[in-house]
């Protein structure tokens, strides 16, 4: 760990000594990456935290990837660690993988190349700065970030970095919303003037569960699963995922469960990656926690929960002055006229929720130094919309917001809630 060669570099150099020292030695072609095989040197060194429900879903599509092998967990419970180096350990035929409680740890080590950060919404700003600092490229789950300041900082620090960086909305590599999102700027809708982007039932809850004995450190490291938010006393419903919807853990009421995905597919609509709507308004429509939002050039942006065709989780809908098209997760597409259906594809056999082809993007770019179609800047302007939106439905009332300084116009209260308080020793 104290060499400032890499693993690949090291490999590299290895071979090249072997063959002039050694010659003629003879060199397995899987060493060299021939028949098929990759070669360890091109290998992807991939470590993961926190890898629980989702995570591990996610990891069992990069285990697929024949040019990644699974190296190292950092997990705070002890039962999670252990599931993920059983299911790594057989993946890789051997017992190699090695386990952290803190994560912080894995990071040190140099032979890493990339990590997968699946914990609670709370770590992933943070897990994702300190591992870019570390030189790591990012795969996070959203949402990405739980404060408008945290999600600009974590661009930042990834434009400063040079790291690669994906944001865990795979939507944006699903064929059937990659088609909704092309026709919508193909022109062929006509000009844009609404979209729509579906959201959960909006949620602020500021109590405690009940306290509970803590347990010991090895068990579950409460303390360091808390990380950055106020201290509060353990129950076991929170690290069992019962976590969402309090604010000090989300701190988007929710809004940005669903809207991380659905509201960054109408940015991405919209040709409006990288900016954010201007104004944030609740609209009064029975039975939902509608939220109008327009940008500056009078597109506008409605989140709302109801009224969508039924075509699965996650709905969004483009609406333009010739024509309207909506998909959802089931894979299929509605549309205004079938007209617009020529070229459409047809549902996918993998629905919304997989994110088969978004690793994939992801680990190309790792090897290519590209961006992934969800990188830090992309992902920044959706995060921020959305907890714009979510102060408006806070405070219940209409704000004005400026994309050029991220900043809430003659609302103090609001703007204050675009940061928040980190508990020591946690500040980054």
């Amino acid at each position: 760990m104290q060499t400032t060669l890499s693993r690949r570099n090291f490999l590299r150099t290895s071979l090249a000594a072997t063959s002039v020292i050694a010659f003629p030695s003879i060199v397995p072609a899987s060493v060299l990456g021939r028949d098929g095989a990759i070669a360890p040197s091109e290998r992807i060194v991939l470590g993961g935290i926190g890898i629980h429900n989702r995570g591990g879903y996610v990891l069992g599509f990069m285990l697929e990837q024949p040019d990644v092998r699974f190296a190292a967990v950092a997990d705070v419970r002890a039962d999670q660690r252990k599931t993920v180096k059983a299911t790594a350990d057989k993946h890789n035929g051997d017992t190699n993988c090695a386990v952290y409680r803190d994560f912080r740890e894995l990071l040190d080590r140099k032979d890493i190349d990339a990590v997968l950060i699946a914990t609670g919404d709370r770590w992933h700003a943070p897990a994702s700065i300190l591992a870019a600092e570390a030189g790591k490229d990012i795969y996070s789950e959203k949402p990405c970030a739980i404060t408008i300041e945290l999600a600009r900082r974590l661009a930042r620090t990834i434009q400063r970095t040079g790291r690669v960086f994906q944001a865990g909305t795979q939507r944006r590599n699903v064929a059937n919303f990659v088609a909704a999102v092309q026709l919508a700027r193909s022109g062929k809708l006509g000009k844009l003037h609404t979209l729509h982007a579906s959201i959960y039932e909006l949620q602020n809850r500021l109590d405690w569960l009940p306290a509970e004995p803590e347990p010991v450190r090895d068990i579950v490291d409460w303390n360091l699963w808390l990380g950055p938010v106020p201290w509060r006393p353990y129950n076991h419903t929170y690290v069992d995922g019962g976590w969402r919807g309090f604010d000090d853990f989300d701190s988007g009421a929710k809004l940005l469960d669903w809207g991380a995905h659905t509201l960054d597919l109408c940015q991405w609509a919209a040709d409006a990656d990288g900016t954010t709507p201007i104004t944030y308004e609740l609209i009064d429509l029975p039975g939902d926690n509608a939220i109008e939002c327009r940008y500056a050039n009078g597109i506008e942006l409605l989140l709302r929960r109801n009224g969508w065709l039924g075509l699965g989780t996650c709905p969004v809908r483009f609406e333009g002055d010739e024509g309207w098209i909506e998909t959802g997760d089931s894979g299929k597409i509605a549309v205004s006229h079938e007209s617009l259906r020529a070229g459409l594809p047809p549902p996918p056999a993998e629905n919304g929720i997989s994110p088969r082809y978004h690793v994939r993007d992801f680990f190309n770019c790792v090897k290519s130094g590209a961006k992934p179609r969800a990188n830090a800047e992309v992902a920044a302007g959706s995060h921020i919309a959305c907890h714009a939106a979510a102060i408006a439905w806070k405070l219940n009332r209409k704000l004005t917001f400026d994309s050029a300084t991220e900043s809430f116009i003659g609302d103090e209260e609001a703007n204050r809630m675009r940061s928040r308080a980190v508990r020591e020793p946690w500040t980054i």
